[in-house]
């Protein structure tokens, strides 16, 4: 039976698979789409994710040691906003450049 990471870890893991999965650092998925055909703007999702990682980055740098209240919340933001990303077919174009 494996054993269930501590609360630091279970975020630091999340953030990793967010980073590895969402264009944070691709300048092309921070533009809006063409008007009328975007559904949640993907610019301002990405933002919103970027800044939370950068607080619990930080924080966990401050040993501040997040709450599981803090990682529910958290992966349920990256969860909806991924869903909002792939409704504007951001996640499938980000794929496709990576390969």
């Amino acid at each position: 039976m494996s054993q269930k990471p501590d609360r630091i870890t279970a975020m630091q893991q999340i953030i990793s698979q967010v980073k590895a999965e969402f264009p944070l650092q691709e300048p092309e998925t921070f533009v809006c789409g063409p008007e009328g055909q975007c559904q949640g703007c993907p610019k301002k999702l990405l933002e919103l994710v970027d800044s939370e990682i950068s607080y619990w980055e930080a924080a966990i740098d401050n040993n501040e040691i997040p709450q599981l209240g803090d990682i529910s919340r958290f992966a349920k933001l990256c969860k909806n906003v991924k869903r909002g990303l792939d409704r504007n077919g951001v996640i499938e174009k980000y794929r496709q450049y990576k390969t």
